[in-house]
């Protein structure tokens, strides 16, 4: 019998290695690529998809006020906001696609890498454009645990494909391999740590 597999996508971590891979911002079609080549490979050949979950924060849309020199940003007015948010909503319209949404806090200011960088080197007073708001992406980790906790002991799935770097994951892949389930990998070749790989049954 195939095993009926949840294909569960950490969004952030996605798109930060499909930019790179393509040295702009990823696309719908982009996604659904990985997606299909991911399904395709040789240990998942025989797989029956059961559904896609991506994971991802909406983009923060508040104003700030520079604590320097009073410049207000309006983040919904961006392009990076603007990107995100279409991203997230044209992936919500693809068969088979679940989008679980977490959120996006502002925290304060924080020196820039640059800034850092250049005040480290040679000391200065700190200027307004050295301020980079500081934003904190929460409950998508989360989201994804209680997934894979709830399709685990529910027995939705046979299976899950988990698309991640992050090692916070691994209570909920033991879990989840404790219930029967079994665990896939796909690490996009991202140097993560030991014990990630530890508790997944195959790496893709």
């Amino acid at each position: 019998m195939p095993e009926k597999t949840a294909l569960m996508i950490d969004g952030a971590f996605l798109k930060f290695k499909l930019k790179r891979r393509h040295n702009r911002f990823p696309t719908v079609q982009d996604i659904s690529g990985f997606c299909a080549s991911v399904m395709g490979k040789p240990p998942l050949a025989n797989a029956q998809l059961f559904r896609i979950y991506f994971y991802d924060a909406p983009p923060y849309q508040g104003r700030v006020t520079n604590p320097l020199d009073g410049a207000i940003t309006n983040f919904a007015d961006t392009a990076r906001t603007v990107q995100n948010e279409k991203l997230l909503q044209d992936l919500e319209l693809q068969p088979n696609f679940a989008v679980r949404r977490g959120v996006v806090s502002f925290q304060g200011w924080k020196l820039g890498d640059a800034a850092l960088r250049s005040i480290t080197a040679t000391p200065r007073p700190i200027l307004a454009n050295d301020l980079v708001p500081d934003l904190k992406q929460k409950g998508v980790d989360m989201r994804i645990g209680l997934d894979i906790a709830w399709l685990a002991t529910k027995r939705i799935v046979d299976a899950v494909v988990l698309v991640t770097g992050d090692s916070d994951f691994v209570p909920a892949m033991k879990l989840a391999r404790k219930e029967g389930l079994r665990i896939y990998l796909e690490t996009l070749e991202h140097p993560v740590y030991v014990q990630l790989k530890v508790h997944a049954d195959m790496l893709l």
